[in-house]
């Protein structure tokens, strides 16, 4: 009995402990405002923001704000704005308000390049300090997916010490992998790392929804699976969209309490267990409606605008240095502003939500407005000390041709004539040599002359283009021969065959470089640059391989060739170019489609329209179903590798297809793909004018979504509205990507070699290199004039690192090698020679940047 007494006793005791324990146990949540004036931040909300702070004392908030918004808070709801002002003044840890992400136009950051991740953060930040002079940075959140493998050097670079990869009440668009613990080391290709509070691998999907995990309330299995994985201090998110009137979301604590993320990883979470996480853009599992014609469209824009923009950069350094013009700083940020709003996760997303009330914009309108703005700006900048840029006539023969890029091109530039007599003209470098030159007619009916330019690194060259007495002997033009349904195209580098009798599709291509080796993979009813995809309302795919094209040369000499391939996808005609330039490793398509009426493409799945009601598995999803361009390819135990901003990663996918949300795989091209053969060291890149996905599987196909119409997220309805134009290129290459310096082919087809035509102008100096760089691998992404200063990137686009030499043509009075956010991390006196230039040797790690500032 006395056992007995002292058994219950000991287990009364236990029981006290535990209860004891757990009530003392704490768990903790994210709250806080995701939104602004272009996504849902109604005039009066500061107030309403500052009233349930004051009324709410426990309650601290995580702010994630358009910048922009501040500006019209303080002209509309000035009490409320001077109320969160001083709020924000403490920006200690135990203060009550943080800004977690400031980027611009809130982009999702894993569909644009990687110039325009650094700007949000750029000119977000600076937007927010003109309103909270005292504002910090010290955590990046997201209440949407907005992350990029990249993001850890970036905000380490601004200045941040913490991230989270959560975003559990607002998954439509996607969401992390689920990783790690309480915390990791978010670690990038470079080798930055950031302490960051990952997506619990006990983070699971809540039942019967498509956008949330189970921490967006601190739901009790959340909190049981954390601690039973060992999580001590478990901590929820839900950054509300501004507009919402709940103030604070979980109402007033109990068994909980409101952090700001820096007080909860500064301070609580455990730090004694922090694994090194590797992250790559495959953890970014995001899915958008790939294909549908309003999103790409909208994706084309802003990567035109985009790649326009950092060439203006550049070009007006070039033109400001060589011409001793001031350096000004923020030529291009109102240019800049327009383009980063483009961005908005929002227009990606919702893109057919209106978003202007007024003027009855949706966010489709509202990029090309954002956009058209921002080619205006940019144009405008260079139109003031670059006059002319029109088309070629016959009182002004002189042109100047531009490099952007940090290393030597020779390549093909296309200049509008308009000569009454065009025969016998001819083209003169600046020693007055000869240059190959080929006359020729655009699809369009116009004059166009080609030359093939050469270009120092950074620099310009003119070009005299004159008319001969004498008849000119023609040089020898690219081989094409007809052999019944066959085209049989050469150029200096390429072999093509080409099957009119399929649609025009691709039969044989052998680069000459490989030999014998044809990349094309005769499969049974697959055809390489085959478009195919499943129109449901016919039940049955329909392919551009299904008729015989009618096949036109339309540009055809010794620097250029050009197919054009007229053909049908069922009733819809297309148009497609194929060109092949002399010494370009790039095979370019452009090709329109005019649709008759909104086909039906994609998987026939009923979708229901209440978002409430959304199904797991979506239409949308499966890539296999959609239009795409095809290419079966000869090559065996396939790798694929594929660029993000700032990185390069080898996929770890077997392949790129699902069908359901909680499936979700990372099957986007930003720019370019590429599928080889390690040890064969050969491949085929594959390069895109906007962000799109691509389709590659164990039956070694690689493929591009061209077109879907359907319903897409909450049950819209995405429709053809009228053509559709796609641009694309391949390139075969031997040696893998970084032999083959893909690159830097990528920043060639982002940023062609560009023309100016005088005007009875003459430019008043060319100039040598501005900057040039000695290894192929080593991009300039960036240049800016910035007051008697320029300021320049450079990007280590290879997985090892280097050493690069750089070369300035300018004296320097020093050099300074900067953090993003403006902090010197070193100052060195350059190293100048005779020739006045200057001379510097940088060291950059695998996939790292390096940001400096020369004062000339």
């Amino acid at each position: 009995m006395r056992n007995f007494s002292i058994g219950l006793f000991l287990i009364i005791c236990l029981h006290t402990f535990f209860l004891t324990y757990a009530k003392c146990q704490t768990n903790y949540f994210i709250d806080g405002y995701h939104g602004g004036i272009w996504g849902h931040y109604p005039p009066t909300y500061t107030t309403f923001i500052a009233d349930n702070l004051d009324r709410h004392p426990f309650w601290k908030i995580n702010l994630e704000i358009e910048p922009v918004t501040w500006d019209a808070a303080k002209l509309g709801d000035l009490e409320g704005y001077n109320r969160l002002k001083k709020y924000a003044a403490d920006q200690s840890e135990k203060g009550r308000v943080e800004f977690v992400n400031p980027s611009y136009g809130q982009s999702y950051l894993f569909n644009v390049q990687g110039e325009s991740v650094i700007k949000q953060f750029e000119l977000g930040i600076r937007k927010i300090r003109e309103h909270f002079p005292d504002a910090s940075f010290t955590t990046y959140s997201s209440e949407e997916p907005c992350f990029t493998s990249a993001l850890p050097q970036i905000l380490k670079s601004f200045g941040y010490k913490y991230a989270s990869l959560k975003n559990p009440n607002t998954c439509w668009g996607g969401y992390t992998s689920a990783h790690g613990g309480e915390l990791v080391e978010w670690t990038g290709s470079d080798g930055s790392s950031l302490l960051t509070v990952p997506r619990y691998e006990s983070e699971s999907f809540k039942s019967n929804s498509t956008w949330q995990t189970i921490a967006w309330n601190n739901a009790p299995e959340y909190l049981k699976g954390a601690r039973a994985q060992g999580i001590a201090n478990p901590i929820g998110m839900c950054i509300q969209d501004a507009g919402w009137k709940n103030g604070p979301w979980l109402g007033q604590p109990k068994g909980f309490e409101y952090k700001l993320w820096k007080d909860y990883i500064g301070n609580t979470a455990d730090k004694s267990k922090t694994p090194i996480w590797n992250f790559t853009q495959e953890n970014v599992q995001v899915s958008l409606v790939w294909g549908a014609q309003i999103l790409q469209q909208l994706a084309q824009r802003t990567r035109i605008a985009e790649n326009k923009l950092i060439m203006a950069e550049k070009l007006h350094a070039i033109y400001s240095v060589n011409n001793n013009l001031p350096l000004k700083k923020d030529v291009f940020k109102s240019a800049w502003e327009n383009l980063l709003l483009a961005q908005h996760h929002d227009s990606w997303i919702v893109p057919y939500n209106i978003v202007d009330k007024q003027r009855r914009l949706n966010w489709a309108d509202q990029v090309k407005s954002w956009t058209d703005k921002a080619n205006e700006l940019g144009d405008s900048v260079l139109n003031t000390i670059m006059p002319g840029r029109a088309q070629l006539a016959g009182g002004s023969t002189k042109i100047t041709v531009f490099n952007s890029l940090g290393y030597r091109r020779n390549e093909i530039v296309s200049v509008p004539i308009d000569f009454a007599e065009t025969a016998d003209l001819y083209v003169t470098d600046e020693a007055n040599r000869k240059v190959a030159s080929q006359l020729t007619i655009d699809s369009k009916g116009n004059k166009v002359l080609l030359l093939l330019a050469t270009v120092p690194a950074m620099s310009s060259v003119s070009y005299q283009v004159k008319k001969s007495q004498v008849k000119l002997k023609a040089l020898p033009k690219m081989s094409v021969v007809k052999r019944g349904v066959e085209y049989h195209i050469e150029s200096d580098l390429y072999k093509i065959v080409i099957d009119a009798s399929r649609g025009g599709t691709i039969k044989s291509l052998t680069a000459k470089v490989t030999g014998k080796f044809d990349y094309v993979n005769s499969v049974p009813n697959t055809f390489f640059n085959e478009m195919k995809g499943y129109f449901y309302r016919d039940t049955a795919y329909h392919s551009s391989a299904d008729q015989e094209a009618k096949i036109s040369i339309i540009e055809h000499g010794a620097l250029s060739i050009k197919v054009q391939i007229q053909g049908f996808i069922a009733i819809h005609p297309f148009t497609q170019y194929l060109t092949l330039r002399k010494g370009d490793e790039r095979i370019d398509f452009r090709t329109q489609i005019d649709w008759k009426g909104n086909p039906g493409i994609g998987e026939d799945y009923h979708q229901v329209k209440d978002w409430k009601q959304e199904q797991l598995k979506k239409a949308f999803y499966n890539d296999k179903f959609k239009l795409s361009a095809i290419f079966p390819l000869a090559i065996s135990d396939q790798s694929v590798y594929k660029n993000a901003a700032f990185d390069v990663m080898k996929s770890r996918l077997n392949n790129t297809f699902f069908s359901r949300w909680d499936s979700i795989k990372n099957n986007i091209i930003v720019n370019w793909v590429d599928v080889a053969n390690d040890a064969e060291k050969r491949g085929m890149a594959m390069f895109t004018d906007h962000t799109t996905s691509y389709q590659h599987g164990e039956d070694g196909l690689l493929g591009l979504t061209l077109q879907y119409s359907g319903r897409g997220l909450w049950g819209k309805n995405y429709t053809i509205s009228g053509p559709s134009e796609f641009t694309y290129a391949l390139l075969p290459h031997t040696g893998d990507w970084q032999k083959a310096s893909l690159w830097a082919k990528s920043l060639a087809f982002n940023e062609p070699l560009q023309v100016i035509i005088h005007k009875g102008l003459s430019q008043r100096k060319s100039g040598a290199s501005l900057i040039s760089i000695t290894d192929p691998n080593v991009e300039i992404s960036a240049v800016q004039t910035d007051d008697s200063a320029i300021v320049f990137r450079l990007f280590n686009a290879s997985s090892k690192a280097v050493n690069t030499n750089v070369t300035i043509n300018s004296r320097s009075k020093k050099v300074i090698f900067m953090e993003l956010n403006g902090t010197a991390v070193s100052e060195f006196a350059p190293n100048i020679l005779n020739d006045d230039k200057t001379y510097l040797v940088t060291n950059i790690p695998a996939f790292g940047i390096r940001t400096l500032k020369i004062t000339l």
